[in-house]
């Protein structure tokens, strides 16, 4: 699955647009390396996201081509979350 459509469907980025906006300024990570909106993720993937002051750095737990609100935060699990 594409990184821009995971960061949507999960809802950790409203929508797609935005995210792919992020990945082309070079604000977003897979596994420590820079990523671009295509890039593909897998199951178990680590993402790293700067969003001005915030950082915050999640894992991919599972990969879903579409999901209900309340099931998103099964997607991914949280693993830092810190301000800069």
């Amino acid at each position: 699955m594409r990184l821009d459509k995971f960061l949507k469907v999960s809802r950790i980025i409203k929508r797609r647009t935005i995210a792919k906006e992020i990945a082309d300024n070079g604000r977003i990570f897979v596994n420590d390396h820079q990523a671009k909106a295509s890039t593909k993720l897998e199951e178990n993937d680590i993402i790293s996201i700067q969003f001005g002051n915030k950082l915050l750095k999640v894992k991919v737990l599972e990969l879903r081509d579409s999901t209900k609100k309340e099931h998103a935060q099964n997607m991914f699990e949280i693993l830092e979350e810190k301000h800069l």
